[in-house]
This record gives structure tokens, C-alpha cells and sequence, in this order.
């Protein structure tokens, strides 16, 4: 697998090669840094942990710095562990990994939304809205009485919309834009304009 870490940027529109409008998300990425090598032997599992968006060492606390320090590398923001094999400490996983018309999962935090209506939270039809049916944009019954005289488990309701881990597969990378670490990815993906996001390629 391939994994990388970047940030939203944006969505914008670009024409294809048959002059076609295409929708895409611009996405800075990387270069992350591998942190550290975490083995079967000595740590139970194996991954990579790599590092993005760099920081100014003094807003580390001890125990962070430390971590840097050890493995010789720049401070991060952000770190994120992958099953990521054949790398070693202080490498840079950049957008040369990918290429035009790879398919990639990407995941992110969705917008917050707030507490949303059964409408907007679930699409629901909703009731008549007009000639006084006073039954708009409601619920409805949930259809519990005197038994089981409880709400039913996940029953679709009014409730926090949003901010939740979000992941969008198999879509298609646009263009690949080394010099500007840029990936132009087709469609939208989760999150706000810059916010986090992960990208993964499966062998």
C-alpha cells in the first residue's frame, strides 16, 4: 500500500484532453516524512509512521521533541501510521508515488453541520406543506408504544450532523503536479478547505 497525508485545498474545474469539464479537488501533498520503523519483533505490528506539516520545535513539549531528535528528522504536526513497507527513517513519501489515472481512497472529517432535522440528517419526505397540516418538516412516529416502551436502537432522528471520519474509494487522480506537490483528484472529498486528509493506493 501507498499512503500519504496532505491538505484541502479546494475544489475548482479543469478541461480534459477531449475538452470535456471535469470537477476536481486540489489537494497539497506531502512530502511526508517517515518518523519512525515499527517492527513485528520489537513493537507487535508493523508500520510507518510519517510525518506532515512542519513545526517550529519550540512548540514541542520534552517528550515530543524527543521523538524528533532520536530519529533525526524535523518536527511534524501531524502523525499518522501506515502498514507501509521498504522505507527507513528519513525518507519522503511525495506525489511522485502517484500517477495520472491511479483510483485512491481518501479520508477525512467531515464538515460539521450541527443538530440537523430528520430532512436534512436522513432525507426524509417530510409531510404535506401547506392547507394547515401542521406536519412539515416532523419525524413522524418511531412506532414504539407499550412495548418494547423504549426507543429502538438507531432509529433515525434528529441528532448531530457531521464531523465524522469520512472516506471516499476508488476515485480517479486527475493530474500529478510535482513541482507544486499538487494532486487534482476527481470529485469532492470529506473535510473543509484545510483540513487533513489521507491517501491511500492499494498495490
Amino acid at each position: 500500500m501507498i499512503a500519504i497525508l496532505g491538505k484541502k485545498l479546494g475544489m475548482t474545474q479543469i478541461f480534459t484532453e477531449d475538452g470535456k469539464i471535469c470537477p476536481v479537488t486540489v489537494i497539497e501533498t506531502g512530502p511526508c516524512c517517515v518518523v519512525q520503523v515499527k517492527t513485528l519483533d520489537k513493537d507487535g505490528y508493523e508500520v510507518v509512521k510519517i510525518g506532515f506539516w512542519e513545526l517550529e520545535e519550540k512548540k514541542l513539549n520534552k517528550p515530543e521533541s524527543g521523538v524528533f531528535k532520536k530519529a533525526g528528522v524535523k518536527p511534524y504536526r501531524i502523525l499518522r501510521e501506515f502498514p507501509i513497507s521498504g522505507l527507513k527513517v528519513g525518507e519522503f513519501i511525495t506525489v511522485e508515488k502517484f500517477a495520472k489515472g491511479d483510483k485512491v481512497s481518501v479520508s477525512g472529517t467531515s464538515k460539521g453541520k450541527g443538530f440537523q432535522g430528520v430532512m436534512k440528517r436522513h432525507h426524509f419526505a417530510g409531510g404535506p406543506g401547506s392547507h394547515g397540516s401542521m406536519f412539515n418538516r416532523a419525524p413522524g412516529s418511531i412506532g414504539a408504544s407499550s412495548f418494547p416502551s423504549r426507543v429502538w436502537k438507531n432509529q433515525k432522528l434528529p441528532g448531530h450532523m457531521g464531523s465524522e471520519r469520512a472516506t471516499v474509494k476508488n476515485i480517479e487522480i486527475i493530474d500529478v503536479r510535482v513541482d507544486q506537490n499538487l494532486l487534482l483528484i476527481k470529485g469532492a472529498v470529506p473535510g473543509a478547505n484545510g483540513s487533513l486528509v489521507e491517501i491511500k493506493k492499494e498495490d
